[in-house]
């Protein structure tokens, strides 16, 4: 099947010239209508070539496609092309081959959602595809996702979910790692995120009137409450993480981190960037040098001392120092 841009929207195009036995659909007329049929779909003229209509009837003819039963009939010079039965169509058909494939991998992607909450329907419908086309994953699986159904707080994320979805307000029990108590506060719900296996949960606290970060796995209770909801009109979730590794958003303007990598992790890093502005600088005696343009947060911070003895901070003099009291903290705990 061709994988190409708007190749299902040409097949039933086609289709639908093929079963017209009311009118002769020569090539160019075919051509004409797969141009009609995208630009109605996808509101663009897609400017299809003869090559790739020659190219569609062969798969519609193959085995992998829906074999049809396609006849070629002579006009003089020209052909125009029609079905041996006015009762056949691709409609009428049941999947085939290569469908059944693209199910099948749909399917695996699929599974990797199964217990999360939210997504409980998925459960129901892989077992109606299976059913329904015959198609299992009986095979062993290929792809791992990283991914926590244990984790605390999960069974929250319907509810947040929800909320998010229809703009309603949230009153939460947070019980921060920093605080002994909980607290319970009002939150407009605009964004989850994923970072480290772990869900939070972006919105603004009507408590401190500014975006708060929740984690899910700190909070106890959740329910909605009949505030005015305040919609997002101002961030840009797509964007704004951009500036940051993590999730912790300190508000800060980006500054420049330099920092000194040895040879032996390098080639980790040069294919793991630490972030997305990473640019390498140079040699240097033990290794490379890189330069990071980013808010220094907690979780650039523990990368960092993550990588333990194989980096070395260069600048700024502020990032050394933290790194430095942390490694004094660590040596006085042994």
């Amino acid at each position: 099947m061709a994988t190409n841009k708007h190749a299902t929207i040409r097949y039933h195009a086609l289709d639908k010239c093929f079963s017209n036995f009311g009118r002769k659909y020569f090539i160019d007329d075919l051509i004409s209508a797969c141009n009609r049929a995208i630009f109605d779909h996808a509101g663009i003229e897609d400017g299809i070539k003869r090559r790739q209509i020659f190219d569609d009837i062969t798969f519609m003819e193959s085995e992998a496609g829906w074999a049809i039963p396609l006849e070629r009939h002579k006009d003089g010079k020209k052909v125009y092309y029609r079905y041996e039965s006015k009762d056949f169509s691709i409609k009428n058909q049941g999947i085939n081959e290569t469908e059944a494939r693209q199910l099948q991998e749909t399917i695996m992607t699929l599974s990797r959602f199964k217990g999360m909450p939210q997504f409980e329907w998925i459960e129901e419908l892989l077992i109606r595809l299976e059913s329904s086309f015959n198609i299992k994953n009986t095979k062993s699986a290929i792809v791992g996702f990283e991914q926590n159904l244990y984790l605390r707080g999960l069974e929250h994320f319907s509810r947040i979910f929800e909320a998010i979805q229809n703009q309603k307000v949230l009153n939460i029990v947070y019980k921060s790692f920093k605080n002994p108590e909980a607290n319970r506060q009002e939150i407009h719900p605009y964004y989850l995120k994923q970072y480290n296996n772990r869900w939070f949960l972006f919105g603004i606290s009507e408590q401190y009137g500014t975006i708060s970060n929740l984690a899910l796995d700190r909070i106890q209770e959740v329910k909605e409450c009949n505030s005015k909801y305040l919609p997002n009109q101002t961030i840009n979730f797509e964007e704004y993480f951009d500036d940051v590794v993590g999730v912790t958003i300190s508000g800060e303007e980006p500054q420049k981190v330099l920092l000194e990598i040895e040879d032996s992790l390098w080639p980790y890093i040069e294919s793991k960037p630490i972030h997305g502005s990473q640019k390498y600088k140079g040699k240097t005696e033990k290794g490379v040098q890189i330069e990071l343009n980013l808010q220094i947060n907690y979780e650039l911070v523990a990368i960092i001392f993550g990588l333990g003895e194989r980096v070395k901070v260069k600048e700024p003099e502020s990032l050394l120092k933290e790194i430095k009291e942390k490694i004094k903290k660590l040596f006085e705990n042994y």
